[in-house]
């Protein structure tokens, strides 16, 4: 109960949440179930079954799990970095939720209303007053010079895609008041002392709940994956019984099938899912590696991805149902107040909590939620990285909490400039290009290896001895061609169709491109490395060292040591011609 509690926290997250309701409904709304569950099926579940099945099998970290493969042993050291890079990047919004949480217990929320000082002389209360204002332009009023010309000064205050939201006070709440905003990039400024005080927090809870390994995270999840889950069942009967509400919902759902015939909606299906279920990422693996030598890996991993994506389809009835709630108040369409990411999180969301009664209550909810789901990712991610250093140096188990202490506290201290007043852009561009590259080449790769070097027969054998019964026919198939050749596709899609960074309306620099690739191609730099190093320690011709490369390493074979010397020596002998 704890690995699948664990794992399923570990996937849940703020992608299944604030991402995939928006892009649902961006893609045919209810259509978009189609090829979601599509690519779920097809290229979710056997990527994710793979990696639970050597991660249990062999009971070794995500970096080296990767005995299995020499030639590859840089594919671990690359999951270990991007967990790294994610880690200092995600416990942020870590810090926000936080801080909205705290601010959730006033008496009077301060984003309900513009009589704040950092609100500016052109707030308005919510969506509805931007819209009367709107008309009041439409009409002639004086209003109309005022905000043209304020329009055209501000080049960074507007914030998000939709300027119904550009003045509301939940906006400015936001941007003024939790991120304090520079201008750009080239402006750093001064650190938000309320939101570093809430990141060292953040950081404090997660060592509070990792300190003693596994063992430790296996009890906090039994808190915070599931609350989440009432949480969200208590907003979405909430948000139902409001004005509105089913309307939302019916937005959400109500199919446009025309969408299924753009290959676009296909690239954002698979995307979505590779996001949602977080393969490549290490933390898979290495949950999977705590787990009994016997344990259904096939079953889990259909239980848990299934999960995932029944997570992200709940998630999106109550978000709209919401919505559905704000548009009707403001008689606005459902388009017009839809947002993804910190957008929907931040502004969108607390503005519409704001209008219920009790408000404090639903806010205070929403952002503990908020806080559950990063902090479920956060707590493997850490495990993630620390049983690398644990199974790479095993004297240092002894002095545990000590290093898991130094990291945490190293990886605070990296964390402290996305709490600056340009925090946000550096937070935006590492968010925009982390993944650009390294997890669908790492999801490739991993396919490669393991169905067609390592073999597929070799894999079913191995899941044999450990569950009792080879792999089904569907995995075979998915793991050798469908899969790899979806994941391929979406590489060079992303790739070919990758657009530069934004933040609202504001322009990133040029120089920005090149930081955000530099940033993306870090963890695929130990892949190309590995690969010459494994090869130049090798013995023979480069054929030969090529070739041995590939073969399993002596440290590879199944974590239950009593079936090692029948591994070797009956089912699985490693030799020339294996």
């Amino acid at each position: 109960m704890e690995y699948l509690l664990s794992i399923i926290g570990y996937s849940v997250s703020l992608t299944n949440v604030l991402r995939f309701p928006y892009i649902c409904s961006r893609n045919g709304g209810g259509a978009f179930l189609i090829p979601y569950i599509v690519c779920l099926t097809l290229c979710g579940l056997p990527l994710f079954s793979l990696e639970v099945t050597i991660g249990q099998f062999c009971g070794k970290s995500a970096a080296h799990v990767w005995s299995v493969c020499p030639l590859v042993k840089g594919l671990g050291i690359g999951m270990l970095t991007i967990s790294g890079i994610g880690l200092v990047e995600y416990t942020v919004v870590c810090a926000w939720a936080l801080y909205y949480v705290y601010y959730s217990c006033a008496t009077i929320l301060p984003w309900r209303d513009c009589q704040n000082p950092w609100n500016s002389e052109y707030c308005v209360q919510s969506i509805k007053s931007f819209k009367d204002i709107t008309s009041s332009e439409l009409n002639g009023s004086d209003i109309n010079s005022t905000l043209t010309t304020h329009n055209r000064t501000r080049s960074f205050a507007e914030g998000w895609e939709k300027s119904a939201l550009a003045h509301t006070a939940a906006e400015e709440f936001w941007q003024h008041k939790v991120l304090g905003i520079s201008s750009g990039l080239d402006h750093i400024g001064s650190i938000k002392w309320e939101i570093l005080l809430c990141l060292f927090i953040s950081w404090a809870i997660i060592f509070g709940c990792v300190f003693k390994g596994v063992r430790s995270v296996g009890k906090a999840v039994y808190v915070t994956a599931t609350l989440p889950y009432i949480f969200l069942f208590i907003l979405l009967v909430r948000g139902l019984t409001l004005p509105g509400g089913p309307s939302g919902a019916l937005f959400y759902l109500t199919p446009d099938f025309s969408k299924l015939l753009d290959i676009q909606v296909w690239m954002a299906a698979c995307a979505q899912v590779f996001f949602s279920l977080g393969p490549a990422w290490g933390g898979i693996i290495t949950l999977a590696s705590y787990n009994t030598f016997h344990a259904d890996c096939l079953r889990n991993a259909l239980f848990c991805t299934y999960v995932c994506g029944g997570t992200s389809l709940f998630a999106g009835l109550v978000v709209f149902s919401v919505l559905g709630f704000m548009a009707h108040e403001a008689d606005v369409p459902v388009t017009d107040v839809s947002s993804s990411g910190p957008g929907l999180g931040f502004v969108v969301y607390p503005e519409a909590l704001a209008q219920l009664p009790v408000p404090q209550l639903w806010s205070f909810l929403f952002f503990i939620m908020l806080m559950l789901l990063v902090l479920d990712t956060l707590f493997s991610m850490v495990e993630t990285v620390a049983s690398v250093i644990f199974d790479e140096y095993p004297s240092l188990l002894k002095w545990r909490n000590t290093v898991t202490l130094g990291y945490c506290f190293g990886s605070f201290l990296l964390g402290i400039v996305t709490t600056t007043e340009g925090g946000m852009y550096i937070f935006q561009l590492i968010d925009w290009y982390m993944a650009a590259v390294f997890l669908f080449f790492a999801g490739f790769l991993e396919c490669i290896v393991l169905a067609w070097i390592y073999g597929v027969n070799r894999l079913s054998a191995d899941m044999e001895l450990m569950t009792g019964r080879p792999t089904p026919c569907f995995f075979r198939v998915t793991w050798r061609y469908v899969t790899p050749a979806m994941l391929l596709i979406v590489f060079i899609s992303t790739l070919t169709k990758y657009v530069p960074p934004t933040y609202g309306n504001y322009v990133y620099p040029d120089y920005a491109a090149s930081i955000g690739w530099s940033i993306a191609i870090i963890p695929c730099i130990p892949v190309v490395v590995m690969m010459f190093v494994t090869i130049y320690n090798e013995d023979g011709a480069i054929l030969q060292r090529i070739i041995k490369s590939l073969r399993p390493a002596e440290s590879w074979g199944p974590a239950q040591l009593s079936y090692r010397e029948m591994y070797f020596t009956q089912n699985h002998p490693i030799t020339e011609n294996s």
